[in-house]
């Protein structure tokens, strides 16, 4: 039996503490923002309010849940995330599928042309015509088409199936399936780890974005939450008329126990809490879904 050192012992601890610290460092500001959210307004800014609400109240999210304004844009995320990932991931897989097969006419050129887009782009203002022009403004689909096919998601799918045994498809094959066959009933079902992870990793990214809604959309009623929760950072939504709608406002007059920040920061996790509650579900696929479809060639 090899026993540790005691420079190796010294330096196992340091990595410890070093990760704990660093655990800490980033887990504390959202503790901080939660306890926040659960602390009356008014005593919130006295200051002072660390890990734990010194006066508990549940106002701040009262407020949010009779904004209907809120409740809209957090459907409207939720419906953006969900539908948005499904048909990412099914085009990309899809997509790359077809840039896997080495009897592709052509496939090197494809493949330049896909990475040159990861790194120019047309800018905002062509980009601006061309969704006008695809009658995509003021359109809920201006979140969902743009962004079908993610090039270093396909970059991934492409090393992972192409690591796939070519004997599976050649037995699919034999036993009759074409490609859509084989695609959906043999490389679709060994692709889960990648699926997964490439899955949450987009979810997030739709979830999380809040920059096309204030370009595209012109209708309040069809913001996500994450560029309304911006608006409500931004100004003071207590007595800013137009900040809430008018059941919320008359909500606010009545407790007044509210400020700008504590309802912020109830937004905040109302707007975060769902994405975060979907980690645990796919955090053991994270280093073998990424790692499997990217360091092969």
């Amino acid at each position: 039996m090899v026993r540790d050192s005691f420079g190796d012992r010294i330096m196992v601890i340091s990595i410890y503490v070093f990760l704990t610290l660093l655990a800490l460092s980033t887990l504390y500001p959202f503790l901080n923002a939660l306890a926040i959210s659960f602390n009356e307004g008014m005593d919130t800014s006295r200051g002072g309010i660390t890990l734990w609400p010194r006066v508990f109240t549940w106002e701040n999210y009262n407020v949010v849940f009779k904004d209907e304004r809120l409740i809209n844009g957090f459907m409207i995320s939720v419906l953006r995330t969900v539908i948005g990932t499904f048909s990412s991931i099914l085009c990309t897989a899809i997509f790359a599928f077809g840039m896997s097969k080495k009897e592709l006419i052509g496939r090197k050129y494809y493949m330049i042309m896909c990475i040159i887009t990861m790194y120019f782009g047309g800018g905002l203002i062509p980009t601006f015509l061309l969704i006008r022009n695809l009658g995509l403004m003021n359109s809920f689909w201006v979140f969902i088409i743009p962004s079908l096919i993610g090039v270093w998601n396909m970059i991934i799918f492409r090393t992972f199936f192409q690591g796939l045994p070519t004997g599976l498809e050649e037995s699919a094959k034999i036993d009759g399936c074409g490609n859509w066959g084989t695609f959906f009933r043999i490389v679709i079902p060994l692709s889960g780890p990648v699926i997964a992870t490439l899955s949450l990793f987009t979810a997030v990214a739709h979830w999380n974005e809040w920059f096309l809604a204030g370009i595209y959309i012109s209708d309040v009623d069809k913001y996500p939450i994450q560029t309304i929760l911006r608006q409500i950072l931004l100004s003071n939504i207590v007595s800013d008329q137009g900040g809430l709608d008018s059941s919320a406002l008359a909500h606010m007059d009545r407790v007044r126990t509210i400020t700008s920040k504590s309802l912020s920061m109830a937004t905040m996790m109302v707007a975060t809490l769902p994405i975060i509650t979907v980690y645990p579900f796919v955090q053991k696929h994270f280093v073998k879904g990424v790692l499997v479809g990217s360091l092969k060639e």
